[in-house]
């Protein structure tokens, strides 16, 4: 079991080295269009990976939609993980000490709370949007306040924060997915320390 475990997690761990940018021909895997080898997030040891052929009559706007979709499913997943494992370490808001963590939260979360949360989600999906119209790619959610510098790096920086990104949002999906799973078989104390 142990053994299992380590080699899990010298795997996973690829999934947080950053982005190959050489200029090298990528293999695809299975067959996957030539348009998107060079795409942000494409990159070894899988490539291009389509295991449903969904490439092969692809637009660019559906593309671009589904790399979009991605990237905001990773963003959520990101914080889906980070609030898991904070609420297992037994941090609570105020007046909800009683809530346990997990699966087992949404049985003993007062209706108050549940309405707040709908309604945070709902605001989230509209604010959430490119506020300036200079978004230079779908998920770019500046809005004209806040500068960390963007613009001012170059694009080959740009790129790698992207790539670096998706792969944490990838990472974090296959975790949180981890997470939910071992916490309805109920080993979740297992995993955790």
């Amino acid at each position: 079991m142990k053994t299992v475990i380590l080699a899990s997690l010298i795997a996973s761990a690829a999934a947080f080295a950053p982005a190959q940018q050489a200029a090298h021909s990528t293999t695809t895997s299975l067959q996957a269009k030539e348009d998107y080898v060079g795409a942000i997030g494409v990159q070894a040891p899988l490539g291009v990976w389509d295991p449903l052929s969904i490439l092969d009559t692809c637009s660019e706007e559906k593309y671009d939609r589904l790399r979009a979709t991605e990237l905001k499913h990773g963003r959520v997943a990101m914080l889906g993980v980070v609030g898991y494992l904070v609420t297992y370490a037994g941090v609570r808001w105020p007046g909800l000490e009683d809530v346990p963590a997990g699966w087992a939260a949404w049985k003993a979360l007062p209706t108050e709370v549940v309405g707040q949360m709908v309604a945070s989600w709902i605001f989230m999906e509209i604010a959430n949007r490119d506020q300036t119209g200079e978004a230079e790619f779908d998920g770019d959610f500046r809005n004209g306040y806040l500068d960390f510098g963007w613009d001012s790096q170059s694009d080959a920086w740009k790129t790698n924060k992207r790539a670096i990104e998706l792969n944490q949002g990838r990472a974090a999906q296959m975790g949180l997915l981890g997470l939910m799973v071992h916490d309805a078989m109920g080993n979740v104390k297992d995993i955790l320390p």
